[in-house]
């Protein structure tokens, strides 16, 4: 499965920004899909999470102000991120795990979000 994240780049604080996320390949195999996020200088971080047949789980920094969606053909998500704040500056990552078999973790190449203050 391959991944592609679009939607990055330069806001102000206290706006607003929508990531999307692109599958192809063996989309059928994807068991979760999601959103992480890494700042400079600090570990990978989850933004948001859904496994197959469950709901959607929220990262701390993001309850409240971020929205993670699907399409219904399951190979495109979303996260939108209200109120941004200088801290959610990040590369964000787009996730999935496949099961082929195996668990496998795909990752899109990430895309750059800067919160201005």
């Amino acid at each position: 499965v391959q991944l592609q994240a679009f939607g990055g780049g330069l806001v102000q604080a206290g706006g607003s920004l929508t990531l999307s996320c692109v599958a192809s390949g063996s989309t059928s195999s994807i068991n979760a899909w999601g959103w992480y996020r890494q700042a400079p200088g600090k570990e990978r971080e989850m933004v948001a999470r859904l496994r197959f047949g469950g709901s959607v789980v929220y990262g701390e920094p993001a309850k409240g102000r971020f929205r993670f969606s699907r399409d219904n053909a399951k190979t495109t998500w979303f996260l939108q991120m209200n109120s941004l704040a200088p801290e959610d500056t990040a590369v964000y990552f787009c996730y999935a795990e496949v099961i082929r078999g195996l668990i496998e973790d795909s990752w899109g190449q990430g895309t750059q979000v800067t919160v201005s203050s």
